[in-house]
């Protein structure tokens, strides 16, 4: 993406925690998201060389990072990692990035996976891919409405 004010078509999604980051793909074309995986993090520090290699497959115009807020929308210990790790991304990749309030999406995409698969489906990298996809779903949601 060459301008800063077109619209982004191709997103990649990260639901960051320290040991799992969740990854999900999304266009806006179609306004829809799909999970993708979860990489594995070392207190909150992917391995970038595999991260590298993602972004270059899929291409992304952006990136949107979910912001970890106490319900109150306050920030808690983790909020500054997630910034951090977003931009980290900035600086590793040169790709604009976006943060974008990830309360309840954990809880959604849990409620989402039992809802299609029970109890057993609920793997820890589904959920953590599954709440990238949510996350990415509720930025384009209001992106379109800016």
């Amino acid at each position: 993406m060459t301008e800063k004010n077109k619209t982004p078509q191709r997103l990649l999604g990260f639901d960051f925690g320290s040991k799992s980051i969740g990854i999900a793909t999304g266009q806006m074309i179609t306004m829809t998201a799909q999970p993708l995986l979860a990489i594995k993090a070392q207190n909150g520090i992917p391995n970038w060389e595999n991260l590298g290699r993602l972004i270059k497959e899929w291409q992304p115009d952006m990136l949107i990072i979910g912001l970890p807020l106490n319900m109150d929308g306050t920030e808690q210990s983790i909020t500054q990692r997630a910034k951090k790790f977003a931009n980290r991304l900035q600086g590793r990749f040169g790709i604009q990035i976006a943060l974008q309030d990830e309360r309840l999406t954990t809880a959604s995409a849990k409620e989402f996976i039992f809802e299609s698969g029970g109890y057993k489906a609920l793997d820890k990298g589904k959920v953590d891919s599954v709440s990238a996809a949510l996350i990415l779903e509720s930025w384009m949601s209001l992106y379109k409405h800016l």
